[in-house]
């Protein structure tokens, strides 16, 4: 096929690509180490290229020819050979855990630079172009947290805002928003933006001990969405796992009774909305997008009635029967909450404060608090993207990978969250990778532009491929296939030409 002619840059991929070292071998699939790919764009030709990120984490292992830094899934012991005393102090030292640098989700833009990054404190500077490692980054050391998002987000003046859980203190757990300027004074031409990074605000874990997982977080115009869901990780589990001899997975807890907190913070003001918003609980990973209408705030998650997703990628389960046994017990549902933030204060307990047209409700409680019911989008999709131009604002379409039972992507779609319509693209032994939503520069409609996605053949004797599609009407542009072993990825990101610097620079 033929690209179009406006369509230059590169598209960055990121995702676990080494799953054993020597003799040993990860337990769980995001365990993996983190191999980066990229496809350069360049005058109607496309270039692709592919480098394990060089991570303290990847150097060690490589070194001891084996695993000896700890992933989330799998926990790695020191040498056996080392004496008695050394050992002892080496357990002492894992109270609140070294975590790896090994950075495998997705990719961020801070200024002119890029990073991959995963869920630990530490990101990893990257060139674009060469896929070459640079230095590290360590969060911890300008703001107190020790997790953080892969995915944050990037507001019009070039501010990269994320989130992170800070267990620093004991007894202060909390989840702090921070903001990143995409450049520092002139007068300090050295120094690291992260040197002027911001604390936006903080908000208290419901649980001292047991802050709720999160894998992202929503924003809109003058709001940031945090969810606090019964997903939970336990402090006192993860500070001894390695004593107990099991992994931090095993720290994680879905607790179905619970509740499920919405928390809104206004972003001019810096503070929470008092009105306590809540549903049933729920299992999350991917805000889609979020905006605001006549009073209220509209957010379309994809959520899951339980936590079996992280179990299914254990490498025991991902052998040759996986499409047969991988069974989601519960599907990957997109949904959208209506909250009206500016409702009667003296309205009725027990009415619906929604005044917008959709089948979301949100109920006045005795106590004041609200409960909110979703209307249901579709069923299926995961990895979802959109026109980032459209972020935070009222949109119509979300581009995702379709999962019907299984995990493993077989089709892309495109949905419009207004009409309901869906478009797919799909082909027998083809694997879907998360679709990226590239605008053209002329853009006048929200999905005027093309979709990229890399798509990994479960047929051995099939080359992979990056697959081109016209946005508006889901028809395939072209292909350009790839002669090696390409992996399925997690995340990544477009950066077109004029964001790339130049070699010299």
């Amino acid at each position: 096929g033929q690209l179009p002619t406006w369509l230059q840059g590169i598209l960055l991929r990121n995702g676990p690509g080494m799953h054993i070292i020597g003799d040993t071998k990860y337990n769980h699939w995001f365990d993996g180490l983190a191999l980066l790919h990229s496809f350069t764009f360049k005058n109607g030709e496309v270039y692709y290229r592919s480098k394990y990120l060089r991570s303290d984490t990847y150097n060690c292992n490589v070194e001891a020819n084996r695993i000896v830094v700890s992933e989330f899934g799998t926990m790695a012991y020191p040498d056996p050979c080392k004496n008695i005393f050394a050992k002892a102090f080496s357990y002492l030292s894992h109270t609140i855990p070294e975590f790896t640098d090994n950075c495998l989700i997705n990719i961020m833009k801070t200024g002119d630079d890029f990073y991959a990054t995963s869920e630990t404190n530490f990101i990893r500077k990257i060139n674009p172009q060469t896929l070459e490692t640079l230095e590290k980054v360590d969060y911890s050391k300008y703001v107190a947290v020790n997790l953080a998002t892969s995915h944050p987000h990037y507001d019009s003046a070039g501010n990269t805002l994320n989130m992170g859980t800070s267990i620093v203190d004991k007894g202060k757990t909390k989840y702090i928003l921070f903001k990143i300027p995409p450049s520092v004074p002139e007068t300090e031409n050295k120094k690291s933006c992260f040197k002027h990074l911001e604390v936006v605000c903080s908000i208290p874990s419901r649980s001292l001990l047991h802050p709720s997982y999160y894998h992202s977080f929503g924003i809109t115009e003058n709001y940031i969405i945090f969810i606090e869901q019964p997903f939970r990780l336990d402090i006192v589990k993860l500070a001894t796992a390695y004593i107990r001899g099991v992994n931090w997975a095993s720290c994680l807890a879905y607790h179905k009774e619970d509740k499920t907190w919405f928390h809104f913070v206004d972003r001019k003001t810096k503070k929470e909305v008092s009105t306590k918003f809540y549903t049933d609980a729920m299992v999350l990973f991917h805000h889609v997008n979020a905006y605001e209408e006549d009073g209220h705030i509209v957010f379309d998650i994809i959520s899951y009635k339980d936590n079996s997703l992280y179990d299914m990628f254990y490498l025991k389960n991902l052998n040759e029967d996986f499409e047969k046994n991988s069974k989601f017990t519960s599907v990957p549902t997109c949904k959208r909450f209506v909250v009206p933030l500016q409702h009667d204060k003296d309205a009725e307990i027990g009415s619906n404060l929604v005044t917008l047209q959709s089948t979301a409700t949100a109920v006045k409680e005795k106590d004041g608090s609200i409960y909110c019911q979703p209307e249901i989008l579709c069923e299926g999709i995961e990895l979802p993207r959109i026109n980032y131009d459209y972020n935070g604002k009222k949109y119509k379409y979300v581009f995702a990978t379709q999962v019907q039972w299984s995990p493993v992507p077989v089709k892309i779609v495109k949905f419009n969250a207004q009409t309901k319509e869906v478009l797919h693209w799909g082909e027998d032994h083809c694997w879907p990778s998360e679709p990226v939503f590239v605008p053209s520069p002329d853009a006048r409609e929200e999905d005027d532009g093309i979709v990229l996605t890399c798509v990994v053949m479960s047929d051995p004797k099939r080359a992979p491929f990056l697959l081109v599609l016209d946005a508006k009407t889901f028809k395939e542009l072209g292909r350009a296939r790839v002669n090696v072993d390409m992996h399925l990825d997690l995340h990544g990101m477009f950066i077109p030409e004029k964001s790339l610097k130049t070699e010299t620079e």
